[in-house]
């Protein structure tokens, strides 16, 4: 190979964030807050924490993503009902419209960087990324055991 992997993937993925987040804006919403709300579209009442390391951001980066959302009443906090201290982060009905728009916009986005590759070579990208996926995941969670 000419490149590393890693530095391809990063590359690619470095070049599908600009993209998007060009087309995203006229949304109104970065491709850090797509994040932010397709995170919480999977995950439901996330507190701050939670959120940040989804995010992999330190915590007062994603309480100002949050803020800036919860402005634009995308996002509220609501009480944890467990930690008077602690506040759940969830989508509001405001969100669904972004949300389906930012599905387009992706999808489109998608299509455009797959031109070209067949049906089966399509499948087969998603397979192999899939798998490396996987390989880390499970290389990740063995280092977590092993270091306890």
């Amino acid at each position: 190979m000419t490149e590393s992997l890693g530095f391809l993937l990063s590359d690619v993925s470095r070049l599908l964030r600009r993209r998007f987040d060009e087309r995203a804006r006229t949304s109104g919403a970065s491709v850090a807050q797509w994040r932010v709300l397709k995170i919480l579209s999977r995950s439901p009442g996330l507190n701050q924490g939670q959120l940040a390391e989804a995010l992999e951001v330190e915590p007062i980066t994603a309480c100002r993503m949050i803020d800036r959302l919860e402005e634009a009443g995308f996002v509220e906090r609501r009480r944890d009902p467990a930690d008077r201290r602690a506040w759940r982060i969830h989508l509001t009905d405001k969100a669904a419209p972004v949300l389906d728009e930012l599905h387009v916009l992706a999808a489109d986005l998608i299509e455009e960087t797959l031109q070209g590759f067949s049906t089966r070579q399509r499948e087969e990208l998603i397979a192999a990324l899939e798998g490396l996926r996987a390989n880390l995941t499970t290389v990740q969670e063995g280092n977590e055991a092993a270091n306890g």
